[in-house]
């Protein structure tokens, strides 16, 4: 499982030119599932999310994660992250879960999210999205974990 993460002073996504989703000052992050994640790679990579080190300390050093700062977090699903782009002009997408099961484990994801952190919100799966970002650094990064990675601690 992928996250595209970027920590951002405000984020939004919309849907047929509706909000589904904002947060201020926390992190966005772009979701791709791969064919052979499943619940563990899910929890496995919210927690990297929630305690990955974005954020300045008084310090300036980037020492301080999402559950320290209690920002928000806006989780959009995106298939593209799961494309295979090593050779050719155009990706392929043999590696990505197939729809169904990609909604499950984001569905899962964010239901995860929402039990271990205040401020949830989210993006609508499979739908066109409209996301809106002002990326604060810019700090982005990008987080894998792969299946056989999610059992480990």
């Amino acid at each position: 499982m992928i996250a595209l993460i970027q920590r951002v002073s405000r984020a939004e996504v919309a849907v047929a030119g509706s909000i589904v989703g904002r947060i201020d000052a926390g992190l966005l992050a772009l979701i791709g599932v791969e064919r052979d994640d499943d619940e563990q790679s899910a929890a496995k990579l919210l927690a990297r999310v929630l305690a990955y080190r974005v954020f300045n300390d008084v310090e300036g050093r980037m020492n301080r994660s999402l559950t320290d700062t209690a920002g928000g977090l806006l989780l959009v699903s995106q298939f593209t992250l799961a494309a295979d782009t090593h050779k050719g002009l155009r990706p392929g997408f043999s590696s990505a879960a197939t729809p169904a099961r990609a909604q499950g484990l984001f569905e899962h994801l964010v239901d995860l999210a929402r039990h271990r952190h205040a401020a949830v919100e989210s993006g609508r799966f499979g739908a066109t999205m409209q996301v809106s970002l002002v990326n604060d650094g810019p700090v982005t990064f990008w987080l894998r974990v792969a299946p056989r990675e999610a059992g480990r601690t």
